[in-house]
Protein backbone atom coordinates (compact mmCIF):
# COMPACT_ATOMS: atom_id res chain seq x y z
CA UNK A 1 0.00 0.00 0.00
CA UNK A 2 1.13 3.87 -0.83
CA UNK A 3 2.67 5.16 2.36
CA UNK A 4 1.24 9.01 3.58
CA UNK A 5 0.69 11.83 1.49
CA UNK A 6 3.67 14.17 0.80
CA UNK A 7 2.82 17.71 0.12
CA UNK A 8 4.64 19.78 -2.49
CA UNK A 9 4.68 23.64 -3.36
CA UNK A 10 4.95 22.91 -7.16
CA UNK A 11 7.99 25.36 -8.20
CA UNK A 12 7.34 28.65 -10.07
CA UNK A 13 9.43 29.75 -13.26
CA UNK A 14 10.90 32.80 -13.20
CA UNK A 15 12.55 32.48 -16.25
CA UNK A 16 11.61 30.79 -19.94
CA UNK A 17 12.51 26.80 -18.84
CA UNK A 18 15.76 25.95 -20.67
CA UNK A 19 17.43 22.98 -20.46
CA UNK A 20 18.33 19.62 -21.32
CA UNK A 21 16.75 16.45 -19.46
CA UNK A 22 17.60 13.06 -19.50
CA UNK A 23 14.09 10.60 -19.02
CA UNK A 24 14.30 7.19 -17.31
CA UNK A 25 13.05 3.61 -18.88
CA UNK A 26 9.79 3.48 -20.63
CA UNK A 27 7.21 1.83 -17.95
CA UNK A 28 5.11 0.27 -20.93
CA UNK A 29 8.56 -1.51 -22.52
CA UNK A 30 9.68 -2.41 -19.02
CA UNK A 31 6.93 -4.45 -17.99
CA UNK A 32 6.14 -5.98 -21.36
CA UNK A 33 10.00 -7.30 -21.66
CA UNK A 34 9.89 -8.46 -17.89
CA UNK A 35 6.47 -10.52 -18.83
CA UNK A 36 8.00 -11.54 -22.02
CA UNK A 37 11.49 -12.88 -20.26
CA UNK A 38 9.34 -14.60 -17.57
CA UNK A 39 7.52 -16.78 -20.72
CA UNK A 40 10.61 -17.38 -22.46
CA UNK A 41 12.46 -20.43 -23.32
CA UNK A 42 15.89 -19.43 -21.78
CA UNK A 43 17.42 -16.41 -19.60
CA UNK A 44 17.21 -12.63 -21.00
CA UNK A 45 18.77 -9.48 -19.82
CA UNK A 46 16.82 -5.98 -19.36
CA UNK A 47 19.17 -3.25 -19.54
CA UNK A 48 17.82 0.48 -18.55
CA UNK A 49 14.73 -1.21 -17.01
CA UNK A 50 12.40 1.75 -15.46
CA UNK A 51 13.25 1.87 -11.73
CA UNK A 52 9.57 2.46 -10.29
CA UNK A 53 7.09 1.30 -8.29
CA UNK A 54 4.84 -0.01 -11.16
CA UNK A 55 8.25 -2.11 -12.15
CA UNK A 56 8.95 -2.74 -8.85
CA UNK A 57 5.30 -4.43 -8.38
CA UNK A 58 5.66 -6.76 -11.93
CA UNK A 59 9.29 -7.90 -10.60
CA UNK A 60 7.63 -8.89 -7.10
CA UNK A 61 4.82 -10.75 -8.81
CA UNK A 62 6.87 -12.50 -11.06
CA UNK A 63 9.26 -13.79 -8.30
CA UNK A 64 6.22 -14.74 -6.45
CA UNK A 65 5.33 -17.05 -9.17
CA UNK A 66 8.98 -18.84 -9.50
CA UNK A 67 10.61 -16.63 -11.64
CA UNK A 68 14.46 -15.59 -10.70
CA UNK A 69 15.70 -11.98 -11.09
CA UNK A 70 19.09 -10.56 -10.44
CA UNK A 71 19.48 -7.15 -10.70
CA UNK A 72 22.83 -5.90 -11.06
CA UNK A 73 24.14 -2.37 -11.80
CA UNK A 74 21.43 -1.18 -14.17
CA UNK A 75 20.79 -4.88 -15.91
CA UNK A 76 18.27 -7.03 -14.48
CA UNK A 77 18.71 -10.97 -15.40
CA UNK A 78 15.36 -12.83 -15.87
CA UNK A 79 15.63 -16.95 -15.46
CA UNK A 80 12.23 -18.39 -16.16
CA UNK A 81 10.50 -20.95 -13.78
CA UNK A 82 10.68 -24.94 -15.21
CA UNK A 83 7.27 -24.05 -14.02
CA UNK A 84 5.37 -21.45 -12.73
CA UNK A 85 4.32 -21.89 -8.89
CA UNK A 86 1.09 -21.11 -7.03
CA UNK A 87 0.39 -20.55 -3.40
CA UNK A 88 1.06 -16.92 -2.88
CA UNK A 89 -0.52 -13.31 -2.80
CA UNK A 90 0.44 -10.87 -5.81
CA UNK A 91 0.19 -7.02 -5.07
CA UNK A 92 -0.60 -5.06 -7.98
CA UNK A 93 -0.57 -1.90 -6.23
CA UNK A 94 -2.16 0.65 -8.11
CA UNK A 95 -0.63 -0.93 -11.50
CA UNK A 96 -2.51 -1.51 -14.65
CA UNK A 97 0.22 -3.82 -16.09
CA UNK A 98 0.27 -5.87 -13.50
CA UNK A 99 -3.76 -6.77 -12.39
CA UNK A 100 -4.04 -7.27 -16.30
CA UNK A 101 -0.82 -9.24 -17.27
CA UNK A 102 0.17 -11.08 -14.64
CA UNK A 103 -3.37 -13.30 -13.83
CA UNK A 104 -3.15 -14.77 -17.88
CA UNK A 105 0.41 -15.90 -16.31
CA UNK A 106 -0.62 -17.17 -13.23
CA UNK A 107 -3.35 -19.25 -15.53
CA UNK A 108 -0.24 -21.87 -15.86
CA UNK A 109 0.50 -22.04 -12.42
CA UNK A 110 -1.10 -25.45 -10.53
CA UNK A 111 -2.89 -23.71 -8.23
CA UNK A 112 -4.11 -20.93 -6.77
CA UNK A 113 -2.53 -17.10 -6.88
CA UNK A 114 -4.25 -14.49 -5.09
CA UNK A 115 -4.23 -10.94 -6.33
CA UNK A 116 -4.86 -7.89 -4.59
CA UNK A 117 -4.05 -4.26 -4.36
CA UNK A 118 -4.69 -0.53 -3.06
CA UNK A 119 -7.82 0.68 -2.33
CA UNK A 120 -7.93 2.84 -5.55
CA UNK A 121 -7.49 -0.40 -7.99
CA UNK A 122 -10.50 -2.03 -6.71
CA UNK A 123 -12.47 0.17 -9.03
CA UNK A 124 -10.46 -0.29 -12.09
CA UNK A 125 -12.21 -2.87 -14.12
CA UNK A 126 -11.02 -6.24 -14.77
CA UNK A 127 -14.10 -7.93 -15.50
CA UNK A 128 -12.95 -8.49 -19.75
CA UNK A 129 -10.13 -10.32 -18.72
CA UNK A 130 -11.41 -12.31 -15.95
CA UNK A 131 -13.92 -13.43 -18.07
CA UNK A 132 -12.11 -14.20 -20.96
CA UNK A 133 -9.10 -16.41 -18.68
CA UNK A 134 -12.35 -18.67 -17.12
CA UNK A 135 -13.37 -19.32 -20.91
CA UNK A 136 -9.84 -20.42 -21.68
CA UNK A 137 -9.94 -22.66 -18.57
CA UNK A 138 -8.78 -21.15 -15.34
CA UNK A 139 -10.70 -20.74 -12.71
CA UNK A 140 -11.47 -17.11 -10.83
CA UNK A 141 -13.28 -16.96 -7.37
CA UNK A 142 -14.01 -13.46 -6.41
CA UNK A 143 -16.80 -11.25 -7.52
CA UNK A 144 -15.60 -11.59 -10.85
CA UNK A 145 -15.18 -7.68 -11.59
CA UNK A 146 -12.41 -6.30 -10.11
CA UNK A 147 -9.69 -6.89 -7.35
CA UNK A 148 -8.98 -8.78 -5.21
CA UNK A 149 -10.04 -11.81 -6.32
CA UNK A 150 -8.37 -15.75 -6.71
CA UNK A 151 -7.17 -17.18 -9.79
CA UNK A 152 -6.34 -20.88 -10.34
CA UNK A 153 -4.63 -21.75 -12.69
CA UNK A 154 -3.51 -25.05 -14.99
CA UNK A 155 0.24 -25.97 -16.44
CA UNK A 156 -2.00 -27.30 -19.63
CA UNK A 157 -4.05 -24.62 -19.73
CA UNK A 158 -6.27 -25.38 -23.11
CA UNK A 159 -6.63 -21.67 -24.45
CA UNK A 160 -8.58 -21.57 -27.79
CA UNK A 161 -10.88 -18.85 -28.88
CA UNK A 162 -11.84 -16.17 -26.90
CA UNK A 163 -13.85 -12.78 -27.09
CA UNK A 164 -13.07 -10.05 -25.30
CA UNK A 165 -14.49 -6.48 -25.14
CA UNK A 166 -11.03 -4.27 -24.65
CA UNK A 167 -13.09 -0.82 -24.86
CA UNK A 168 -12.26 0.06 -21.36
CA UNK A 169 -8.83 -1.03 -21.64
CA UNK A 170 -6.18 -2.39 -24.11
CA UNK A 171 -4.32 -3.88 -21.66
CA UNK A 172 -7.07 -7.02 -21.46
CA UNK A 173 -6.14 -7.30 -25.20
CA UNK A 174 -2.09 -7.32 -24.31
CA UNK A 175 -1.95 -9.42 -21.45
CA UNK A 176 -3.86 -12.03 -23.48
CA UNK A 177 -1.41 -11.96 -26.61
CA UNK A 178 1.73 -11.88 -24.09
CA UNK A 179 0.72 -15.13 -22.30
CA UNK A 180 -1.12 -16.77 -25.43
CA UNK A 181 1.86 -18.50 -27.30
CA UNK A 182 1.86 -20.51 -23.84
CA UNK A 183 -1.31 -22.10 -24.13
CA UNK A 184 -1.76 -25.55 -25.48
CA UNK A 185 -3.57 -24.67 -28.41
CA UNK A 186 -2.13 -20.78 -28.41
CA UNK A 187 -4.97 -18.11 -28.42
CA UNK A 188 -7.71 -16.59 -30.93
CA UNK A 189 -8.74 -13.41 -29.86
CA UNK A 190 -11.57 -11.27 -31.31
CA UNK A 191 -12.69 -7.97 -30.10
CA UNK A 192 -16.23 -6.55 -29.84
CA UNK A 193 -17.44 -3.08 -28.21
CA UNK A 194 -15.80 0.12 -28.99
CA UNK A 195 -13.11 2.07 -30.18
CA UNK A 196 -10.01 0.56 -28.50
CA UNK A 197 -8.16 3.03 -26.53
CA UNK A 198 -4.01 3.06 -26.67
CA UNK A 199 -4.14 1.23 -29.64
CA UNK A 200 0.05 1.33 -30.21
CA UNK A 201 -0.08 0.01 -27.06
CA UNK A 202 -1.07 -3.34 -28.63
CA UNK A 203 1.11 -2.24 -31.43
CA UNK A 204 3.82 -2.62 -29.21
CA UNK A 205 2.85 -5.96 -27.31
CA UNK A 206 2.55 -7.56 -30.78
CA UNK A 207 6.01 -6.22 -32.02
CA UNK A 208 7.85 -7.73 -28.90
CA UNK A 209 6.56 -11.01 -29.65
CA UNK A 210 7.04 -10.93 -33.11
CA UNK A 211 11.23 -10.14 -32.24
CA UNK A 212 10.73 -13.16 -30.05
CA UNK A 213 9.49 -15.68 -32.50
CA UNK A 214 5.86 -15.84 -32.21
CA UNK A 215 3.71 -15.97 -34.96
CA UNK A 216 0.51 -13.79 -34.84
CA UNK A 217 -2.00 -13.60 -37.44
CA UNK A 218 -3.79 -10.26 -37.46
CA UNK A 219 -4.85 -9.73 -40.64
CA UNK A 220 -8.59 -9.84 -39.78
CA UNK A 221 -9.68 -6.58 -38.08
CA UNK A 222 -9.69 -6.31 -34.24
CA UNK A 223 -8.98 -9.89 -34.31
CA UNK A 224 -5.65 -11.73 -33.45
CA UNK A 225 -4.41 -15.83 -33.58
CA UNK A 226 -1.47 -16.48 -31.88
CA UNK A 227 -0.03 -20.14 -32.43
CA UNK A 228 1.05 -21.92 -29.54
CA UNK A 229 5.19 -22.24 -29.41
CA UNK A 230 8.10 -21.32 -27.39
CA UNK A 231 8.94 -17.64 -26.82
CA UNK A 232 12.63 -17.15 -27.57
CA UNK A 233 14.73 -14.81 -24.77
CA UNK A 234 15.91 -11.78 -26.07
CA UNK A 235 18.37 -9.42 -24.67
CA UNK A 236 16.77 -5.70 -24.30
CA UNK A 237 17.30 -2.03 -23.80
CA UNK A 238 14.71 -0.05 -22.88
CA UNK A 239 13.65 3.40 -24.63
CA UNK A 240 12.96 6.22 -22.49
CA UNK A 241 9.37 6.83 -21.12
CA UNK A 242 7.97 9.32 -24.10
CA UNK A 243 4.69 9.91 -21.81
CA UNK A 244 7.01 10.88 -19.13
CA UNK A 245 8.96 13.12 -21.07
CA UNK A 246 5.93 15.13 -22.21
CA UNK A 247 5.40 17.54 -18.93
CA UNK A 248 9.14 18.20 -19.52
CA UNK A 249 8.68 18.93 -23.17
CA UNK A 250 5.45 21.16 -22.22
CA UNK A 251 7.44 23.39 -19.74
CA UNK A 252 9.05 24.68 -22.87
CA UNK A 253 6.13 25.45 -24.80
CA UNK A 254 4.25 27.49 -21.66
CA UNK A 255 6.77 29.28 -20.90
CA UNK A 256 9.35 29.88 -24.17
CA UNK A 257 12.10 28.25 -23.19
CA UNK A 258 13.45 25.29 -24.67
CA UNK A 259 13.83 21.72 -23.24
CA UNK A 260 16.00 18.84 -25.39
CA UNK A 261 15.16 15.63 -24.59
CA UNK A 262 18.41 12.89 -24.96
CA UNK A 263 18.31 9.66 -26.93
CA UNK A 264 14.61 9.94 -28.33
CA UNK A 265 13.98 6.89 -30.40
CA UNK A 266 13.66 7.74 -34.59
CA UNK A 267 10.79 5.08 -34.26
CA UNK A 268 9.19 3.84 -31.52
CA UNK A 269 5.48 1.95 -31.15
CA UNK A 270 5.19 4.01 -27.97
CA UNK A 271 1.80 5.85 -28.10
CA UNK A 272 3.78 8.97 -26.19
CA UNK A 273 5.68 10.14 -29.38
CA UNK A 274 2.82 12.04 -30.76
CA UNK A 275 3.17 14.46 -27.93
CA UNK A 276 5.66 16.23 -30.63
CA UNK A 277 2.48 17.14 -33.07
CA UNK A 278 0.32 17.64 -29.89
CA UNK A 279 3.05 20.32 -28.91
CA UNK A 280 3.31 21.47 -32.51
CA UNK A 281 -0.51 22.37 -32.72
CA UNK A 282 -0.12 24.54 -29.48
CA UNK A 283 2.22 26.64 -31.31
CA UNK A 284 5.85 25.06 -30.29
CA UNK A 285 8.62 24.77 -32.37
CA UNK A 286 9.57 20.70 -31.98
CA UNK A 287 12.66 19.38 -33.98
CA UNK A 288 14.38 15.75 -33.81
CA UNK A 289 18.30 16.10 -34.47
CA UNK A 290 19.85 12.86 -34.11
CA UNK A 291 18.95 11.61 -30.63
CA UNK A 292 17.76 14.65 -29.13
CA UNK A 293 14.17 15.94 -29.65
CA UNK A 294 13.83 19.62 -28.97
CA UNK A 295 10.58 21.65 -28.11
CA UNK A 296 11.07 25.57 -28.15
CA UNK A 297 8.30 27.83 -26.68
CA UNK A 298 6.71 30.57 -28.56
CA UNK A 299 4.90 34.22 -27.72
CA UNK A 300 1.72 32.05 -26.85
CA UNK A 301 -0.25 28.86 -26.88
CA UNK A 302 -2.72 27.87 -29.22
CA UNK A 303 -6.29 26.31 -28.64
CA UNK A 304 -6.61 23.01 -30.20
CA UNK A 305 -8.67 19.97 -31.17
CA UNK A 306 -7.31 16.84 -30.57
CA UNK A 307 -8.30 12.82 -30.37
CA UNK A 308 -6.23 11.58 -27.69
CA UNK A 309 -7.87 7.86 -27.81
CA UNK A 310 -4.45 6.67 -28.97
CA UNK A 311 -2.79 8.32 -26.10
CA UNK A 312 -4.91 8.75 -23.25
CA UNK A 313 -2.43 8.71 -20.89
CA UNK A 314 -1.20 12.63 -22.12
CA UNK A 315 -4.61 14.15 -21.35
CA UNK A 316 -3.22 15.68 -18.13
CA UNK A 317 -0.52 17.24 -19.34
CA UNK A 318 -2.42 18.04 -22.37
CA UNK A 319 -5.20 19.58 -20.51
CA UNK A 320 -2.83 21.69 -18.42
CA UNK A 321 -1.02 23.64 -21.53
CA UNK A 322 -4.31 24.46 -22.78
CA UNK A 323 -5.24 25.89 -20.17
CA UNK A 324 -2.75 28.75 -20.84
CA UNK A 325 -4.16 28.63 -24.75
CA UNK A 326 -5.26 31.82 -26.71
CA UNK A 327 -8.73 30.16 -26.82
CA UNK A 328 -11.52 27.06 -25.59
CA UNK A 329 -9.64 23.75 -26.04
CA UNK A 330 -11.44 20.01 -27.03
CA UNK A 331 -9.83 16.84 -26.19
CA UNK A 332 -11.50 14.00 -27.27
CA UNK A 333 -11.39 10.55 -27.64
CA UNK A 334 -10.92 9.71 -23.86
CA UNK A 335 -13.90 8.45 -22.13
CA UNK A 336 -12.33 5.29 -20.46
CA UNK A 337 -9.39 7.58 -18.51
CA UNK A 338 -12.00 7.49 -16.32
CA UNK A 339 -11.39 3.85 -15.15
CA UNK A 340 -7.53 4.67 -14.78
CA UNK A 341 -5.49 5.37 -11.64
CA UNK A 342 -8.70 7.60 -11.11
CA UNK A 343 -11.44 9.02 -13.02
CA UNK A 344 -9.00 11.47 -15.09
CA UNK A 345 -11.54 13.77 -16.34
CA UNK A 346 -13.62 14.20 -13.23
CA UNK A 347 -10.03 14.88 -11.47
CA UNK A 348 -9.32 17.31 -14.37
CA UNK A 349 -12.73 18.76 -14.40
CA UNK A 350 -12.05 20.03 -10.66
CA UNK A 351 -8.82 20.88 -10.28
CA UNK A 352 -8.73 22.92 -13.22
CA UNK A 353 -11.71 24.71 -12.30
CA UNK A 354 -10.18 24.99 -9.02
CA UNK A 355 -7.49 27.67 -10.05
CA UNK A 356 -9.77 28.96 -12.61
CA UNK A 357 -10.35 27.77 -15.70
CA UNK A 358 -13.68 26.85 -16.81
CA UNK A 359 -13.54 22.90 -17.91
CA UNK A 360 -16.85 21.32 -18.37
CA UNK A 361 -16.70 17.47 -19.33
CA UNK A 362 -18.28 15.73 -21.96
CA UNK A 363 -19.33 12.11 -22.98
CA UNK A 364 -15.66 11.25 -24.49
CA UNK A 365 -13.29 13.89 -22.81
CA UNK A 366 -13.44 17.85 -21.90
CA UNK A 367 -13.79 21.40 -23.14
CA UNK A 368 -11.07 23.43 -21.90
CA UNK A 369 -11.93 27.30 -21.43
CA UNK A 370 -8.50 28.90 -20.34
CA UNK A 371 -8.71 31.17 -17.65
CA UNK A 372 -6.29 30.09 -15.42
CA UNK A 373 -6.50 32.50 -12.30
CA UNK A 374 -4.77 31.84 -9.23
CA UNK A 375 -2.87 29.08 -7.02
CA UNK A 376 -4.66 26.33 -4.69
CA UNK A 377 -4.00 22.81 -3.59
CA UNK A 378 -3.92 20.75 -6.34
CA UNK A 379 -5.32 17.11 -5.76
CA UNK A 380 -3.10 14.42 -7.12
CA UNK A 381 -5.48 11.39 -6.47
CA UNK A 382 -2.63 9.12 -6.20
CA UNK A 383 -2.31 9.31 -9.95
CA UNK A 384 0.83 10.04 -10.96
CA UNK A 385 -0.27 11.99 -14.27
CA UNK A 386 -2.18 14.73 -12.19
CA UNK A 387 0.60 14.90 -10.35
CA UNK A 388 2.77 15.75 -13.36
CA UNK A 389 -0.25 18.41 -14.39
CA UNK A 390 -0.07 19.79 -11.36
CA UNK A 391 3.63 20.85 -11.30
CA UNK A 392 3.28 21.64 -14.68
CA UNK A 393 0.91 24.75 -13.88
CA UNK A 394 2.98 25.49 -11.17
CA UNK A 395 5.13 26.93 -13.53
CA UNK A 396 3.14 29.46 -14.15
CA UNK A 397 0.61 29.42 -11.33
CA UNK A 398 1.58 30.76 -8.18
CA UNK A 399 1.13 28.95 -5.19
CA UNK A 400 0.10 25.62 -6.54
CA UNK A 401 0.52 22.84 -4.18
CA UNK A 402 0.50 19.17 -4.45
CA UNK A 403 -1.09 16.99 -1.54
CA UNK A 404 0.91 14.65 -2.51
CA UNK A 405 4.31 14.41 -4.96
CA UNK A 406 4.71 10.78 -3.66
CA UNK A 407 2.54 9.11 -5.86
CA UNK A 408 4.76 10.28 -9.23
CA UNK A 409 7.65 7.27 -7.44
CA UNK A 410 5.12 5.04 -9.56
CA UNK A 411 6.43 6.08 -12.67
CA UNK A 412 9.21 8.00 -11.80
CA UNK A 413 10.50 8.50 -7.90
CA UNK A 414 13.15 10.98 -9.55
CA UNK A 415 10.49 13.53 -10.88
CA UNK A 416 10.76 15.85 -8.39
CA UNK A 417 14.61 16.05 -8.22
CA UNK A 418 14.59 16.13 -12.33
CA UNK A 419 12.12 18.95 -12.45
CA UNK A 420 13.63 21.20 -9.55
CA UNK A 421 16.84 20.80 -11.65
CA UNK A 422 15.16 21.68 -14.78
CA UNK A 423 13.88 24.91 -12.88
CA UNK A 424 17.38 25.55 -11.50
CA UNK A 425 19.61 24.97 -14.78
CA UNK A 426 17.18 27.30 -16.32
CA UNK A 427 17.64 29.78 -13.93
CA UNK A 428 21.25 29.94 -14.72
CA UNK A 429 21.29 29.47 -18.80
CA UNK A 430 18.54 32.74 -18.36
CA UNK A 431 20.60 35.72 -17.91
CA UNK A 432 18.03 37.68 -16.16
CA UNK A 433 15.50 36.99 -19.21
CA UNK A 434 11.79 36.64 -18.19
CA UNK A 435 8.82 34.64 -19.10
CA UNK A 436 6.77 36.02 -22.08
CA UNK A 437 3.64 36.98 -20.25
Amino acid sequence: MVSGLRQWAAPEARTPITATVAIPGSKSETNRALVLAALASGPSVITGGLEARDTQLMRDALRALGVEIVEDNGQWQITPPKAFVAGGTIDCGLAGTAMRFVPPIAALAGGTVRFDGDQQAYARPMAPLLGALKRLGARVDGNGYSLPFNLTGNPNLPGGDVIVDAAASSQFLSGLLLAGARYADGIDIQHIGGEIPSRPHVQMTLAMLRARGVEIDDTTSDRWIVSPSAIEPLDVTIEPDLSSAAPFLAAAAITGGTVTVQNWPSTTTQPGDVIRDILRQFGARVGLDGGDLRVQGTDHIHGVDLDLNAAAELTPVVAAIAAFADHTSHLRGVAHIRGHETDRLAALETELSRVGSHVRQTGDGLTIHPRVLGGDLWHTYADHRMAQAGALLGLLVPEIVLDDIGCTSKTMPEFEYLWTKMINDSVQASAGEAIPR
